[in-house]
């Protein structure tokens, strides 16, 4: 597994960072994250799942995804002993991350974090990719925006609601599921990113 380690001095957390499906770990977004995060003392783990190494655009069965989370978290873990571990990831990473958690928790995560949780498929609400979180026993935290595609608000809050304290919902005015915003609304993505990422911080201070 080809992996991506950005590790500040005195990092307060690494988060075990998967992509989404369409752009792997190299992705200008991902890198965005990594580095932005290790200023806020953060570091980062990401990695490719088996799909994106071989070159296919057809994202890997569950199984096998679940597998390469397990292996990342693993990988983590060995490489910076003692620091506390959030795992999850933009869109299917994230999805594939907390359907791994639910089926045997990932050792030594303490919460999972999700950049744009895709719901549903664009055009097809429905909030049944959800049901598994129900046996995910950690702090979630759903970083969405408001525009997300992928992620009706009138669906999705019902289930963070159900999901009780276990759950946060952040949401960002304006940004899709990307978290680009339209030119019109006078803001950058990259400060929409900024927002994001200290959301993110500020959970992780909070739960670690």
């Amino acid at each position: 597994m080809e992996t991506l380690l950005e590790l500040p001095k005195s990092a307060r957390a690494l988060y075990v960072l998967a992509h989404g499906a369409g752009a792997g770990m190299k992705h200008p977004f991902m890198a965005a994250v990594a580095a932005e995060l290790a200023g806020r003392r953060i570091g980062t783990l990401r990695y490719n799942f088996p799909y994106m190494e071989k070159g296919s655009r057809r994202p890997d069965t569950p199984k096998v995804a679940h597998a390469a989370v397990r292996e990342a978290v693993a990988e983590a873990a060995r490489l910076a002993p003692g620091v506390p571990l959030i795992a999850g990831g933009k869109s299917f990473g994230g999805r594939m991350t907390s359907q791994a958690q639910a089926l045997e928790a990932l050792p030594g995560v303490r919460g999972l974090a999700f950049l744009g949780f895709p719901l549903h498929p664009a055009g097809k609400p429905s909030d049944e990719r959800a049901q598994h979180l129900d046996d995910v026993r950690i702090p979630m935290l759903f970083l969405q925006g408001s525009r997300d595609d992928l992620a009706q608000l009138d669906l999705l809050r019902p289930v963070v609601k159900r999901l009780g304290t276990r759950a946060t919902l952040e949401v960002f005015d304006d940004a899709d599921h990307s978290f680009h915003v339209p030119a019109r609304t006078g803001r950058k993505d990259a400060e929409v990113r900024s927002e994001v990422l200290d959301a993110l911080a500020g959970w992780i201070a909070r739960i670690s």
